[in-house]
């Protein structure tokens, strides 16, 4: 078979991996951007720095499998390390860590048979066997939270929290979102050496040993279906080439735009998927700004701060990598027409750095040597009510045409171990439609 692939994504980039295992099939993956990765890709904020870092905040959780075997399998364990950083709630100026039972029960601000109702329902998601999380799709977070949480342990600290991740989306936000982001997380985070681009770069390298051609700098145009059977794929520089099948691993919008022909209720399903964009600012400071050592902060929108999460990504990997700058992630996720996505880095470090003074008394603007400004408009989807039914077919109506997005890893969140899952899943897939 000769098959496309129109993404050089996590996704992408696996799923060419399986495809190309013995050889047997002629495989060409379209990137447009200037390297393989997708929104896991690094960048080098200077020449000084021994690894890239990433445009957007990334890690790994412990139970990762998809991703964490994915690396065993291409013989790039050896880059991946396991730390145990610091994680915390900011709460009337103050940060509070919620990573044991204990540490909950010592919060300050709810009494204790608030803490322990709330302690009660978050180990009720994360350890009732066999979650039944296809019931929790018609479940709304907000309300089903504060019925079993109670009014004001939930309206104290996850309302907020929902709040600032989805903004006005918050109230249509399903259960089985909330319940997948409790039951999977882990104390301890994996981080690769020389960032997920080294991890990338390493599957990428296996991917072209397979034989797969991999082009960068290369966006499709239309993918349109030909009269003998194949499809065409076009770019911007090349006539259409003819494909026995394409896998596209693009947004919902793109992929309703690059296949026009597609039937009307499927561009319609893809219409439908909303999605929220991301605004990241990197900071590069002289000295750290969290000096007790924490790397993540989630901020409440009650907090009035403008970003929801504080990374400080260097009180978890040594500075010594970013030739002794300590980095901070300032990061947002919106809607495409919020006025941060029309700021530039300047202005966007002028909105933010004023906030920095609530994490630490003595920071000064002096400290700041270097900012990297970063936005994607497909950065969240938004799992409303109902998801699992409006999620579109990976198996197209335009025969051999293939659409895989993390809008479909549902009832996990984005990530790149989805990614993994899903590139391999679709793999499998396609073998199986080639054999049949």
């Amino acid at each position: 078979m000769k098959i496309a692939i129109i993404g050089g994504g996590i996704a992408g980039l696996s799923a060419a991996y399986d495809l190309a295992g013995d050889g047997s099939h002629s495989i060409h993956i379209y990137e447009a951007g200037a390297q393989v990765g997708g929104l896991a890709t690094g960048f080098w904020g200077r020449p000084e720095w021994e690894w890239p870092l990433e445009r957007f905040y990334h890690h790994l959780f412990t139970n990762d499998d998809a991703i964490i075997g994915l690396t065993e399998e291409i013989g790039a364990s050896h880059l991946l390390e396991i730390h145990r950083p610091t994680t915390v709630m900011h709460y009337r100026g103050a940060n509070y860590p919620f990573d044991t039972p204990l540490r909950l029960l010592q919060f300050p601000h709810l009494p204790l048979p608030t803490k322990i109702r709330m302690g009660a329902v978050l180990a009720f998601l994360k350890y009732w066997p066999n979650p039944p999380w296809k019931s929790y799709d018609r479940l709304l977070a907000d309300p089903w939270l504060e019925r079993w949480m109670g009014a004001r342990g939930y309206r104290t600290l996850w309302q907020p929290m929902l709040e600032g991740k989805f903004g006005p989306h918050f109230r249509d936000v399903n259960l089985a979102w909330f319940w997948a982001r409790i039951y999977k997380r882990t104390p301890q985070l994996g981080y690769y050496r020389g960032g997920f681009q080294g991890f990338v770069d390493a599957l990428a390298a296996k991917v072209r040993e397979r034989g797969v051609t991999v082009e960068t700098q290369m966006p499709v145009r239309q993918i349109a279906p030909n009269p003998d059977g194949a499809l065409f794929v076009s770019t911007e520089e090349r006539p259409p080439a003819a494909y026995d099948a394409v896998l596209s691993t693009v947004s919902p919008r793109l992929m309703g735009k690059l296949a026009p022909q597609l039937p009307a209720d499927y561009l319609g399903a893809l219409a439908r998927l909303h999605s929220m964009g991301a605004v990241v600012l990197t900071v590069a400071l002289d000295r750290p700004l969290l000096t007790d050592g924490t790397y993540w902060v989630n901020v409440p929108k009650s907090e009035n701060l403008p970003f929801l999460a504080l990374v400080e990504h260097t009180n978890m990997i040594d500075p010594a990598h970013y030739a002794g700058d300590h980095l901070l992630y300032l990061g947002n996720y919106l809607d495409a027409a919020h006025p941060y996505f029309t700021l530039n880095q300047e202005e966007l470090l002028a909105e933010f750095l004023p906030a920095l003074s609530r994490f630490n008394p003595n920071f000064q603007p002096s400290w700041v040597t270097g900012a990297w400004l970063h936005k994607e408009v497909y950065a969240q989807p938004v799992p409303v009510q109902g998801y699992a039914d409006l999620i579109p077919a990976i198996r197209t109506p335009l025969a051999g045409l293939y659409f895989a997005s993390m809008s479909q890893v549902y009832p996990w969140d984005r990530g790149t171990n989805y990614a993994v899952e899903m590139g391999r899943k679709v793999a499998q897939m396609m073998a199986s439609d080639f054999a049949a």
